[in-house]
Protein backbone atom coordinates (compact mmCIF):
# COMPACT_ATOMS: atom_id res chain seq x y z
CA UNK A 1 0.00 0.00 0.00
CA UNK A 2 2.78 2.40 0.99
CA UNK A 3 4.54 1.26 -2.44
CA UNK A 4 1.31 2.51 -4.41
CA UNK A 5 1.12 6.11 -2.50
CA UNK A 6 4.84 6.86 -2.74
CA UNK A 7 4.47 5.88 -6.72
CA UNK A 8 1.19 8.34 -7.48
CA UNK A 9 3.24 11.19 -5.08
CA UNK A 10 5.86 10.90 -7.56
CA UNK A 11 3.91 10.81 -10.42
CA UNK A 12 2.78 14.21 -9.52
CA UNK A 13 5.68 15.72 -8.84
CA UNK A 14 6.65 15.12 -12.81
CA UNK A 15 3.99 15.89 -14.57
CA UNK A 16 4.12 19.21 -12.03
CA UNK A 17 7.92 20.29 -13.31
CA UNK A 18 6.78 19.30 -16.62
CA UNK A 19 3.97 21.76 -17.01
CA UNK A 20 6.01 24.69 -15.26
CA UNK A 21 8.98 23.92 -18.51
CA UNK A 22 6.36 24.48 -20.61
CA UNK A 23 4.57 27.43 -19.29
CA UNK A 24 8.26 29.26 -19.15
CA UNK A 25 9.29 28.62 -22.59
CA UNK A 26 5.98 30.40 -24.23
CA UNK A 27 6.63 33.34 -21.72
CA UNK A 28 9.98 33.68 -23.26
CA UNK A 29 8.38 33.77 -27.08
CA UNK A 30 7.32 37.37 -27.96
CA UNK A 31 3.96 38.08 -29.70
CA UNK A 32 4.43 39.84 -32.81
CA UNK A 33 3.22 43.51 -33.18
CA UNK A 34 -0.58 43.69 -34.73
CA UNK A 35 -0.23 45.42 -38.21
CA UNK A 36 -1.45 49.31 -38.25
CA UNK A 37 -4.90 50.16 -39.04
CA UNK A 38 -5.25 52.50 -42.14
CA UNK A 39 -6.54 56.00 -40.53
CA UNK A 40 -9.89 57.01 -41.46
CA UNK A 41 -9.67 60.73 -42.88
CA UNK A 42 -13.59 61.06 -42.86
CA UNK A 43 -14.19 60.31 -39.47
CA UNK A 44 -14.45 63.48 -37.08
CA UNK A 45 -11.82 63.90 -34.41
CA UNK A 46 -12.99 62.41 -30.37
CA UNK A 47 -14.75 65.17 -28.73
CA UNK A 48 -12.62 66.37 -26.40
CA UNK A 49 -13.34 65.68 -22.47
CA UNK A 50 -15.28 68.37 -20.64
CA UNK A 51 -12.86 70.84 -18.10
CA UNK A 52 -9.75 69.77 -20.26
CA UNK A 53 -8.38 73.02 -20.45
CA UNK A 54 -5.14 72.20 -22.39
CA UNK A 55 -7.24 71.11 -25.35
CA UNK A 56 -9.86 73.72 -26.04
CA UNK A 57 -9.08 76.85 -24.30
CA UNK A 58 -12.08 78.73 -23.56
CA UNK A 59 -11.09 81.79 -24.90
CA UNK A 60 -10.05 80.14 -28.16
CA UNK A 61 -12.92 79.76 -31.23
CA UNK A 62 -14.30 76.06 -31.69
CA UNK A 63 -12.63 73.96 -34.53
CA UNK A 64 -15.22 72.02 -36.61
CA UNK A 65 -14.10 70.24 -39.64
CA UNK A 66 -16.14 71.73 -43.32
CA UNK A 67 -18.87 69.15 -44.22
CA UNK A 68 -17.57 68.98 -48.00
CA UNK A 69 -16.51 65.45 -50.09
CA UNK A 70 -13.05 64.91 -49.62
CA UNK A 71 -10.79 63.50 -52.17
CA UNK A 72 -8.86 59.92 -51.06
CA UNK A 73 -5.90 60.84 -49.08
CA UNK A 74 -6.67 64.85 -48.56
CA UNK A 75 -6.63 66.10 -44.58
CA UNK A 76 -9.81 67.40 -43.53
CA UNK A 77 -10.42 71.04 -43.60
CA UNK A 78 -10.58 73.26 -40.29
CA UNK A 79 -12.90 75.98 -40.23
CA UNK A 80 -12.15 78.20 -37.22
CA UNK A 81 -15.92 79.60 -35.99
CA UNK A 82 -15.51 83.73 -35.25
CA UNK A 83 -16.49 84.16 -31.97
CA UNK A 84 -20.02 85.57 -31.15
CA UNK A 85 -20.02 89.76 -30.30
CA UNK A 86 -20.21 90.00 -26.56
CA UNK A 87 -23.37 91.73 -25.87
CA UNK A 88 -22.80 94.89 -23.31
CA UNK A 89 -25.38 96.36 -20.38
CA UNK A 90 -25.21 100.02 -20.73
CA UNK A 91 -24.99 101.99 -17.51
CA UNK A 92 -28.80 102.82 -16.60
CA UNK A 93 -29.85 106.94 -17.59
CA UNK A 94 -31.56 107.47 -14.46
CA UNK A 95 -29.77 110.56 -12.59
CA UNK A 96 -26.59 109.99 -15.60
CA UNK A 97 -26.51 114.01 -15.84
CA UNK A 98 -25.85 114.46 -12.02
CA UNK A 99 -23.27 111.52 -11.79
CA UNK A 100 -21.49 113.34 -15.05
CA UNK A 101 -21.84 116.31 -13.39
CA UNK A 102 -18.62 116.73 -11.96
CA UNK A 103 -16.93 116.43 -15.37
CA UNK A 104 -19.43 118.81 -16.68
CA UNK A 105 -18.53 121.59 -14.33
CA UNK A 106 -14.71 121.35 -14.94
CA UNK A 107 -14.98 122.88 -18.46
CA UNK A 108 -18.33 124.71 -17.26
CA UNK A 109 -18.47 126.68 -14.63
CA UNK A 110 -16.10 129.48 -16.02
CA UNK A 111 -19.42 131.15 -17.29
CA UNK A 112 -20.75 130.62 -13.21
CA UNK A 113 -17.92 131.46 -11.38
CA UNK A 114 -17.18 135.14 -13.87
CA UNK A 115 -20.63 135.90 -13.03
CA UNK A 116 -20.13 135.37 -9.83
CA UNK A 117 -17.03 137.36 -9.27
CA UNK A 118 -18.53 140.33 -11.02
CA UNK A 119 -21.90 140.40 -9.26
CA UNK A 120 -20.13 140.18 -5.97
CA UNK A 121 -18.32 143.65 -6.40
CA UNK A 122 -19.30 145.91 -3.70
CA UNK A 123 -20.56 148.73 -6.22
CA UNK A 124 -22.12 146.98 -9.80
CA UNK A 125 -21.88 150.11 -12.15
CA UNK A 126 -22.22 150.57 -15.80
CA UNK A 127 -18.97 148.90 -16.79
CA UNK A 128 -19.54 146.14 -14.57
CA UNK A 129 -22.69 145.07 -16.14
CA UNK A 130 -21.26 145.40 -19.24
CA UNK A 131 -18.36 142.97 -18.10
CA UNK A 132 -21.73 140.94 -17.16
CA UNK A 133 -23.08 141.24 -20.82
CA UNK A 134 -19.94 140.25 -22.51
CA UNK A 135 -19.15 137.01 -20.46
CA UNK A 136 -22.86 135.72 -21.18
CA UNK A 137 -22.42 136.64 -24.88
CA UNK A 138 -19.11 134.73 -24.98
CA UNK A 139 -20.58 132.14 -23.18
CA UNK A 140 -23.24 131.89 -26.81
CA UNK A 141 -26.34 132.87 -24.37
CA UNK A 142 -27.17 134.53 -27.57
CA UNK A 143 -28.48 138.61 -27.41
CA UNK A 144 -32.02 138.54 -26.71
CA UNK A 145 -31.49 136.03 -23.84
CA UNK A 146 -28.36 137.97 -22.55
CA UNK A 147 -30.26 141.52 -22.41
CA UNK A 148 -33.46 139.49 -20.28
CA UNK A 149 -31.20 138.22 -17.78
CA UNK A 150 -29.24 141.81 -17.26
CA UNK A 151 -32.10 143.30 -16.75
CA UNK A 152 -33.51 140.79 -14.65
CA UNK A 153 -30.42 140.97 -12.52
CA UNK A 154 -29.88 144.36 -12.41
CA UNK A 155 -33.51 144.74 -10.75
CA UNK A 156 -33.37 142.44 -8.52
CA UNK A 157 -29.66 143.19 -7.23
CA UNK A 158 -30.35 146.60 -6.59
CA UNK A 159 -33.63 145.60 -4.61
CA UNK A 160 -31.63 143.00 -2.59
CA UNK A 161 -29.50 145.79 -1.65
CA UNK A 162 -26.27 143.42 0.86
CA UNK A 163 -25.77 140.75 -1.34
CA UNK A 164 -23.68 137.65 0.83
CA UNK A 165 -22.00 135.22 -1.57
CA UNK A 166 -24.71 131.98 -0.82
CA UNK A 167 -27.61 135.31 -1.87
CA UNK A 168 -25.74 135.42 -5.30
CA UNK A 169 -26.03 132.20 -6.08
CA UNK A 170 -29.44 131.49 -5.67
CA UNK A 171 -30.28 134.72 -7.59
CA UNK A 172 -27.79 133.39 -10.28
CA UNK A 173 -29.48 130.15 -10.55
CA UNK A 174 -32.72 131.24 -9.97
CA UNK A 175 -32.68 133.61 -13.46
CA UNK A 176 -30.52 131.02 -15.25
CA UNK A 177 -33.04 128.22 -14.61
CA UNK A 178 -35.61 130.64 -15.88
CA UNK A 179 -34.05 130.90 -19.37
CA UNK A 180 -32.83 127.21 -19.56
CA UNK A 181 -36.76 125.99 -18.79
CA UNK A 182 -37.74 123.81 -16.34
CA UNK A 183 -41.55 123.08 -17.61
CA UNK A 184 -40.66 121.83 -21.55
CA UNK A 185 -41.00 117.83 -22.22
CA UNK A 186 -37.75 117.02 -22.64
CA UNK A 187 -38.48 112.78 -22.98
CA UNK A 188 -37.85 111.11 -26.02
CA UNK A 189 -40.90 110.41 -27.56
CA UNK A 190 -40.14 106.35 -28.51
CA UNK A 191 -43.62 105.25 -27.40
CA UNK A 192 -46.68 106.06 -28.94
CA UNK A 193 -49.86 104.74 -27.39
CA UNK A 194 -51.18 102.89 -30.24
CA UNK A 195 -48.71 101.83 -32.04
CA UNK A 196 -45.09 100.11 -31.96
CA UNK A 197 -42.64 100.65 -33.12
CA UNK A 198 -41.84 104.20 -32.11
CA UNK A 199 -39.87 106.05 -34.88
CA UNK A 200 -37.34 108.46 -34.21
CA UNK A 201 -34.99 110.42 -37.32
CA UNK A 202 -32.00 111.20 -36.37
CA UNK A 203 -30.65 114.81 -38.61
CA UNK A 204 -27.54 117.05 -38.55
CA UNK A 205 -24.19 118.26 -39.98
CA UNK A 206 -21.31 115.31 -40.92
CA UNK A 207 -18.91 115.44 -38.36
CA UNK A 208 -21.58 116.78 -35.30
CA UNK A 209 -21.31 113.14 -34.13
CA UNK A 210 -24.88 112.38 -35.28
CA UNK A 211 -23.73 108.69 -36.31
CA UNK A 212 -22.26 107.89 -32.67
CA UNK A 213 -25.10 109.97 -31.27
CA UNK A 214 -27.71 107.76 -32.87
CA UNK A 215 -25.73 104.78 -31.69
CA UNK A 216 -25.26 105.79 -28.21
CA UNK A 217 -28.99 106.77 -28.27
CA UNK A 218 -29.51 103.39 -29.19
CA UNK A 219 -27.27 102.21 -25.81
CA UNK A 220 -29.52 104.62 -23.68
CA UNK A 221 -32.79 102.96 -24.63
CA UNK A 222 -31.88 99.10 -24.30
CA UNK A 223 -30.31 100.81 -21.02
CA UNK A 224 -34.34 101.20 -19.82
CA UNK A 225 -35.10 98.16 -21.42
CA UNK A 226 -35.79 98.84 -24.77
CA UNK A 227 -35.36 96.63 -27.85
CA UNK A 228 -34.17 98.90 -31.01
CA UNK A 229 -33.69 98.44 -34.56
CA UNK A 230 -30.89 101.09 -36.80
CA UNK A 231 -31.41 101.68 -40.03
CA UNK A 232 -28.43 103.33 -42.14
CA UNK A 233 -29.99 105.19 -44.08
CA UNK A 234 -26.98 107.43 -44.25
CA UNK A 235 -25.26 105.58 -47.43
CA UNK A 236 -23.57 108.68 -48.78
CA UNK A 237 -20.60 108.14 -46.14
CA UNK A 238 -18.65 105.04 -46.73
CA UNK A 239 -18.22 104.42 -43.10
CA UNK A 240 -21.45 105.50 -41.75
CA UNK A 241 -23.49 102.09 -42.11
CA UNK A 242 -20.06 99.77 -40.16
CA UNK A 243 -19.98 102.53 -37.60
CA UNK A 244 -23.69 102.36 -37.13
CA UNK A 245 -23.57 98.41 -37.27
CA UNK A 246 -20.57 98.14 -34.83
CA UNK A 247 -22.94 100.26 -32.21
CA UNK A 248 -25.71 97.86 -32.49
CA UNK A 249 -23.96 94.58 -32.47
CA UNK A 250 -22.59 96.05 -28.74
CA UNK A 251 -25.73 95.91 -27.30
CA UNK A 252 -27.88 93.54 -29.40
CA UNK A 253 -29.75 96.05 -31.78
CA UNK A 254 -30.02 94.72 -35.71
CA UNK A 255 -29.07 97.22 -38.42
CA UNK A 256 -30.83 97.46 -41.73
CA UNK A 257 -28.34 99.10 -44.34
CA UNK A 258 -28.25 99.23 -47.74
CA UNK A 259 -25.84 99.95 -51.09
CA UNK A 260 -23.52 103.03 -50.61
CA UNK A 261 -24.74 105.58 -52.37
CA UNK A 262 -27.68 103.86 -52.12
CA UNK A 263 -31.53 104.98 -51.66
CA UNK A 264 -31.55 106.72 -47.99
CA UNK A 265 -35.86 106.47 -48.26
CA UNK A 266 -35.83 102.83 -49.38
CA UNK A 267 -33.37 102.15 -46.40
CA UNK A 268 -35.49 103.92 -43.92
CA UNK A 269 -38.50 102.56 -45.48
CA UNK A 270 -36.75 99.15 -45.04
CA UNK A 271 -35.94 99.65 -41.15
CA UNK A 272 -39.11 100.31 -39.91
CA UNK A 273 -40.52 97.46 -41.98
CA UNK A 274 -38.19 95.40 -40.19
CA UNK A 275 -38.83 96.85 -37.09
CA UNK A 276 -42.44 96.06 -37.05
CA UNK A 277 -42.12 92.65 -38.04
CA UNK A 278 -39.60 91.71 -35.44
CA UNK A 279 -41.82 93.36 -32.81
CA UNK A 280 -39.18 95.63 -31.68
CA UNK A 281 -39.74 99.22 -29.18
CA UNK A 282 -38.23 101.77 -31.15
CA UNK A 283 -36.42 102.36 -34.77
CA UNK A 284 -33.47 104.59 -34.71
CA UNK A 285 -33.08 106.33 -38.34
CA UNK A 286 -29.48 108.33 -39.30
CA UNK A 287 -29.91 109.90 -42.02
CA UNK A 288 -27.01 112.10 -44.45
CA UNK A 289 -25.72 115.51 -42.86
CA UNK A 290 -24.53 117.24 -45.95
CA UNK A 291 -25.27 120.74 -46.73
CA UNK A 292 -23.36 121.37 -50.00
CA UNK A 293 -26.85 122.18 -51.29
CA UNK A 294 -30.12 123.14 -49.46
CA UNK A 295 -31.99 122.43 -51.94
CA UNK A 296 -30.67 118.56 -52.33
CA UNK A 297 -30.61 118.97 -48.05
CA UNK A 298 -34.48 119.49 -48.60
CA UNK A 299 -35.38 117.18 -50.69
CA UNK A 300 -33.65 113.89 -49.70
CA UNK A 301 -34.58 114.82 -45.52
CA UNK A 302 -38.43 115.35 -47.39
CA UNK A 303 -38.16 111.82 -49.21
CA UNK A 304 -37.44 110.13 -46.05
CA UNK A 305 -39.59 111.64 -43.90
CA UNK A 306 -42.94 111.01 -46.36
CA UNK A 307 -41.53 107.08 -47.41
CA UNK A 308 -41.44 106.62 -43.54
CA UNK A 309 -44.60 107.78 -42.71
CA UNK A 310 -46.06 105.03 -45.49
CA UNK A 311 -45.86 102.89 -42.40
CA UNK A 312 -46.45 105.04 -39.70
CA UNK A 313 -45.93 109.24 -38.58
CA UNK A 314 -42.50 110.29 -36.76
CA UNK A 315 -42.34 110.36 -33.05
CA UNK A 316 -39.35 112.31 -33.50
CA UNK A 317 -37.03 114.44 -35.52
CA UNK A 318 -33.69 115.02 -33.49
CA UNK A 319 -30.96 117.55 -34.58
CA UNK A 320 -27.56 117.12 -33.47
CA UNK A 321 -25.49 120.42 -33.29
CA UNK A 322 -21.96 120.41 -32.43
CA UNK A 323 -21.68 122.53 -28.88
CA UNK A 324 -18.42 123.72 -29.88
CA UNK A 325 -19.34 125.51 -32.84
CA UNK A 326 -21.65 128.41 -31.42
CA UNK A 327 -23.17 130.57 -33.37
CA UNK A 328 -22.53 128.38 -36.82
CA UNK A 329 -24.06 125.59 -35.05
CA UNK A 330 -27.95 128.36 -34.89
CA UNK A 331 -26.90 128.49 -38.51
CA UNK A 332 -27.14 124.96 -39.40
CA UNK A 333 -30.36 124.28 -36.59
CA UNK A 334 -32.42 126.96 -38.89
CA UNK A 335 -31.46 125.19 -42.14
CA UNK A 336 -32.29 122.18 -40.68
CA UNK A 337 -35.80 123.48 -39.16
CA UNK A 338 -36.55 124.57 -42.54
CA UNK A 339 -35.98 120.77 -43.93
CA UNK A 340 -38.34 119.28 -41.26
CA UNK A 341 -40.15 119.52 -38.26
CA UNK A 342 -37.24 119.54 -35.46
CA UNK A 343 -39.06 118.12 -31.96
CA UNK A 344 -35.78 117.98 -30.12
CA UNK A 345 -32.16 118.64 -29.77
CA UNK A 346 -28.63 117.20 -29.16
CA UNK A 347 -25.47 119.03 -27.82
CA UNK A 348 -22.90 116.94 -28.20
CA UNK A 349 -19.30 117.73 -27.11
CA UNK A 350 -20.79 120.20 -24.37
CA UNK A 351 -17.90 118.43 -22.28
CA UNK A 352 -15.00 120.29 -24.42
CA UNK A 353 -16.48 124.06 -24.40
CA UNK A 354 -16.53 126.77 -21.82
CA UNK A 355 -20.00 127.86 -24.00
CA UNK A 356 -22.74 126.50 -21.96
CA UNK A 357 -25.06 129.22 -23.18
CA UNK A 358 -25.54 127.43 -26.53
CA UNK A 359 -27.95 125.63 -24.46
CA UNK A 360 -30.10 128.91 -24.30
CA UNK A 361 -29.50 129.81 -27.56
CA UNK A 362 -30.55 127.05 -29.23
CA UNK A 363 -33.91 126.60 -27.86
CA UNK A 364 -34.56 130.40 -28.09
CA UNK A 365 -34.25 130.10 -32.20
CA UNK A 366 -35.74 126.78 -32.27
CA UNK A 367 -38.28 126.85 -29.75
CA UNK A 368 -37.74 123.57 -29.27
CA UNK A 369 -35.98 121.38 -25.97
CA UNK A 370 -32.83 120.09 -25.62
CA UNK A 371 -33.34 117.06 -24.73
CA UNK A 372 -29.85 114.38 -24.97
CA UNK A 373 -26.50 116.39 -23.87
CA UNK A 374 -23.38 114.40 -25.10
CA UNK A 375 -20.48 115.08 -22.46
CA UNK A 376 -17.30 113.31 -23.94
CA UNK A 377 -15.98 110.26 -26.25
CA UNK A 378 -17.42 107.57 -23.34
CA UNK A 379 -20.25 105.13 -24.81
CA UNK A 380 -21.92 106.10 -22.02
CA UNK A 381 -21.75 109.90 -21.92
CA UNK A 382 -24.48 110.41 -23.78
CA UNK A 383 -27.62 111.75 -21.27
CA UNK A 384 -30.72 112.93 -20.78
CA UNK A 385 -30.97 116.93 -19.97
CA UNK A 386 -31.65 117.51 -16.83
CA UNK A 387 -31.83 121.96 -16.24
CA UNK A 388 -31.70 121.90 -12.47
CA UNK A 389 -28.32 119.68 -13.22
CA UNK A 390 -26.77 121.73 -15.52
CA UNK A 391 -27.53 124.70 -13.92
CA UNK A 392 -25.72 123.61 -10.54
CA UNK A 393 -22.88 122.41 -13.00
CA UNK A 394 -22.23 126.17 -14.10
CA UNK A 395 -22.27 128.14 -11.34
CA UNK A 396 -20.30 125.35 -9.26
CA UNK A 397 -21.08 124.33 -5.38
Amino acid sequence: METVILAVVIAVVVLGALGGLVIGSRRKKSLPPPPPAAPDITAPPAEPHVGDEAETPRDEPRRTIEEVDLPDGSAPVVVEEPPAPEIEIPEPTAGRLVRLRARLSRSQNALGKGLLTLLSREHLDDDTWEEIEDTLLTADVGVQPTTELVERLRERVKVLGTRTPEELRGLLREELLNLVGTDADRVVKTEPADRKPGIVMVVGVNGTGKTTTTGKLARVLVADGRTVVLGAADTFRAAAADQLQTWGERVGAYTVRGPEAGDPASVAFDAVKEGKEMGVDVVLIDTAGRLHTKTGLMDELGKVKRVVEKHAPLDEVLLVLDATTGQNGLVQARVFAEVVDITGIVLTKLDGTAKGGIVIAVQRELGVPVKLIGLGEGADDLAPFEPEAFVDALIGE
